[in-house]
């Protein structure tokens, strides 16, 4: 923990605590005019953010997954079934990223990368852009580094086994309603 004392313009106080928030976690500002009167003395009580963890390894992070086949057979089985112009749900995207990622990791042992760790590359994108609005700014940038690594990360989030929730949709551990 440490204390940062802010002498500025009275006009750039939320500016400068929005960036000390983002920077640091903080306590309550605490404001005060300065002594020439025309000023504005800002007090916060800070800490470093904790680093953040890393995304999981694909094998963690796709431990309870569907195989491939099984994987494969429901997103283009929900790709088919859906009407033109769909806007599918987030489930699907997720599930469409993770598998390319899979795929794409039986095809890249060793350079040069192909076809498949692009499509990989290009479906993480396309799921980061549509949870960006979701995301802290300090996760959205994380997840630009490593797009993938932001699929494992909510794949990993996702699979978990919801036959007992009602309303969670599908389950990916047991997609046989019989189980």
């Amino acid at each position: 923990m440490f204390d940062i004392r802010v002498i500025c313009d009275p006009a750039d106080t939320d500016r400068i605590t929005s960036a000390l928030n983002a920077a640091f976690i903080t306590g309550d500002v605490r404001r005060y005019p300065a002594r020439d009167g025309k000023r504005t003395r800002l007090y916060v009580t800070a800490d470093h953010r904790p680093a953040p963890k890393p995304f999981p390894s694909p094998d963690r992070a796709y431990t309870l997954a569907p195989s491939v086949l099984r994987e494969m057979a429901w997103v283009t089985s929900t790709i088919a079934t859906a009407e033109c112009f769909t806007e599918l749900d987030r489930d699907y995207y997720l599930r469409k990223a993770a598998l390319l990622d899979r795929i794409a990791l039986m095809d890249e042992p060793a350079p040069p990368f192909g076809d498949a760790t692009e499509a990989a590359e290009a479906a993480a994108v396309f799921l980061l852009d549509t949870d960006r609005a979701h995301l802290a700014p300090l996760m959205a940038e994380r997840a630009e580094r490593d797009p993938r690594g932001y699929v494992r990360e909510q794949y990993a989030l996702r699979a978990c086994c919801v036959c007992d929730d009602f309303g969670e949709g599908d389950c990916l551990l047991h997609p046989d309603p019989d189980h």
